[in-house]
């Protein structure tokens, strides 16, 4: 009888420049997932929320809100990219094309763009890769850059040189064009989160909160997240000092989709879609216990490109969550995100 150990995984050492990564399973965005991640991030905007809107303003069905679809096509791609990671360091570049509806199924593939070691540390290095996701039909429904921070195996392993370039991958945004009827289903969405509504310069401080329990394990696991920072309570208490705060960390993709929900109440309940996350990180952890929070401030509008019935809004999201030393109490930034999204005008929706 053999006593079998598999790896799972890839350390730093593993990773080459130009490697393309296909990756196992897929994922169908089931009405069970759909609702509790909606729920979870207390989402606003009726596209999530009424099948009837929905289908009115032309998708075939509830639409799902694009921080879920960023949280699906990335735990698509963490077995074989960051199960041995310490951190998720940045996001770049993030665009959004075809809708994704419930029941369609998400498949994910990365191109390993660099792989550098680390200069303090010879036990970490940082893996830059591309990772794009698409429904049944092969349409890009997502594509993104993103550097991790990877441990690895062999300390003394040489790693790949050289560098790949990014794949040109159109995502080609696709939202159903204008109907005046829909002007009947005003009443869906706030009155005051047209285009119209906001002005370049205001910061909006959102007054929900909503806490993280110890469901991130769950909620990390239905989305086949492997990552063992999150859900290897043995791993991380037998070797503290060598995990993110000596705990199990939240999956980013967590309060990166809480930031988003706790905004769209004042934000992007009247948003027909998200355009690009230009940038974004995860400034500080989050671990189970944390309440987070969140703030907007509007950075620019501009016209939405032969659709006179939208506009695009770009503002930069900010998480935060509280801590109290002593008698003060600390504000501590943990998410930041560079955002463009499609809002309807007033002049055309109500």
């Amino acid at each position: 009888m053999a006593i079998i150990r598999k790896q799972h995984g890839h350390f730093l050492e593993d990773f080459e420049p130009g490697a393309m990564l296909r990756h196992k399973g897929g994922k169908t965005i089931t009405e069970g997932l759909f609702a509790i991640f909606t729920d979870f991030s207390i989402t606003a905007n009726p596209l999530a929320k009424s099948r009837r809107y929905a289908q009115a303003y032309g998708y075939r069905d509830l639409v799902v809100p694009p921080g879920v679809v960023m949280a699906v096509v990335f735990s698509q791609s963490v077995e074989d990219v960051s199960e041995n990671a310490r951190a998720n360091l940045e996001y770049i570049d993030m665009r959004f094309g075809v809708p994704v509806c419930v029941g369609d199924t998400l498949e994910a593939e990365t191109l390993v763009l660099g792989v550098k070691a680390s200069s303090k540390d010879p036990t970490l290095g940082v893996v830059h890769v591309q990772t794009t996701g698409r429904n049944q039909q092969g349409e890009v429904v997502l594509t993104f850059q993103r550097k991790v921070q990877v441990w690895k195996k062999d300390v003394n392993a040489k790693l790949a040189d050289g560098e790949a370039k990014p794949r040109d991958i159109e995502a080609a945004l696709t939202i159903p064009p204008y109907d005046a009827k829909r002007k009947e289903l005003a009443y869906f969405s706030s009155p005051d989160t047209y285009f119209e509504d906001f002005t370049a310069g205001d910061v909006y401080e959102h007054t929900r909160g909503r806490v993280v329990t110890t469901d991130h394990i769950m909620l990390t696991g239905i989305l086949d997240n492997t990552s063992q920072v999150h859900c290897n309570q043995w791993m991380v208490t037998e070797n503290p000092d060598k995990y993110v705060g000596g705990q199990l960390i939240v999956f980013g993709g967590l309060p990166f989709n809480l930031c988003l929900g706790i905004a769209s109440a004042d934000i992007a309940d009247n948003a027909l879609a998200d355009v690009r996350y230009v940038t974004g990180k995860h400034t500080a952890p989050i671990f189970a216990g944390d309440t987070v929070f969140a703030a907007t401030e509007i950075r620019e509008k501009r016209d939405f490109p032969n659709r006179p019935d939208l506009g695009i809004l770009a503002s930069t999201l900010r998480g935060h969550k509280f801590r109290k030393k002593g008698d003060q109490v600390e504000r501590i930034e943990i998410f930041y995100l560079e955002l463009e999204q499609a809002l309807k005008r007033r002049s055309h929706y109500a």
